[in-house]
């Protein structure tokens, strides 16, 4: 089954052209079948590009899945277009109504501030218990996980000396996990954040599983069974390209940056970068999309209830 996207939507004619399965309003609406519902609450700077990303790993599943863009009611974008967010973004006070499968917060290049700091972190504590009554799975991405976290259980984040920057090894700390179905034991994930958790503070929290790990850089993904939860802080979704556009950036506008570490060949910024992530990006995602699949009420006014 694929994702029901606007055909207008950028998106929209990326992924046919990747060969992802995408479906127009119209042809979804001929099927006799009840779709995910999805919401995406994006958070980046760059929203074609992220919105591209997470819809080409929840659509590469069996699933029909509509996807909502999900916008904060008054922080307005400074790098897309009015008109983009005008067509295809709403606020999340007008969706505060309704109800959810699953939603995934995006990070945000903030996580140098203190969440109280945040402009629109009033907003972002409502949208994270408002999801415990109207989402039945959340997945907070990198800020977004942070932020889900400490709301929830006062873990903080903290600064690192320099840049967490590049292709880190991660291993696999729970096979068993339904989310981790097909993952290898060792593997590699994108890294780009200039904070960390730690894994003592998430370890005294009971209720907290720690399922992907990194000797260098720290907790990756944790489960949070008792809040339909995971929290990541790296970056399964990022193109073959992000990083690089992260260091080309940061270069041009004389940032001191390190290469990202195990990216380019031979760490050679002249050569292009290899991507070594993109199966187990599927695999999270499409493992998280099944569970959904599995354990979501057919009745969508039960999310969120004691009867789900």
């Amino acid at each position: 089954m694929p994702i029901r996207l606007p055909e207008t939507l950028p998106a929209y004619d990326i992924l046919t052209k990747e060969g992802v399965m995408v479906m127009s309003e119209a042809q979804a609406a001929r099927q006799d079948i009840r779709p995910l519902h999805i919401g995406l609450l994006n958070l980046m700077p760059k929203k074609i590009q992220t919105e591209t990303q997470f819809a080409r790993l929840i659509g590469a599943t069996p699933i029909q899945i509509e996807l909502t863009l999900i916008r904060m009611s008054a922080h307005q974008s400074k790098n897309a277009s009015p008109q983009h967010m005008e067509s295809f973004y709403q606020p999340f006070q007008a969706v505060k109504e309704r109800k959810f499968d699953g939603l995934i917060i995006t990070g945000a290049p903030i996580e140098r501030l203190p969440f109280e700091a945040v402009t629109y972190w009033d907003e972002m504590q409502e949208v994270i218990d408002w999801a415990q009554h109207h989402v039945h799975s959340t997945f907070g991405v990198c800020w977004g996980g942070m932020a889900m976290i400490y709301h929830k259980h006062g873990i903080d984040k903290h600064l690192l000396d320099k840049k967490a920057f590049g292709c880190f090894r991660h291993q696999n700390k729970a096979p068993a996990s339904p989310y981790l179905r097909g993952f290898s034991d060792d593997f590699v994930i994108p890294v780009s954040r200039w904070t960390e958790m730690r894994a003592a503070e998430i370890d005294a929290v009971a209720g907290l599983k720690t399922l992907l790990s990194s000797d260098e850089v720290g907790p990756c993904l944790i489960e949070d069974a008792a809040n339909r939860a995971l929290y990541i802080f790296n970056h399964f979704e990022y193109d073959s390209d992000t990083l690089k556009q992260e260091y080309d950036r940061d270069i041009a506008n004389g940032t001191e940056i390190n290469i990202p570490l195990n990216y380019y060949r031979n760490d050679d910024p002249r050569q292009p970068p290899e991507n070594r992530w993109r199966s187990h990006a599927h695999l999270l995602y499409g493992n998280w999309i099944n569970q959904i699949y599995q354990t979501t009420p057919f009745d969508m006014a039960l999310i969120g209830t004691e009867a789900a």
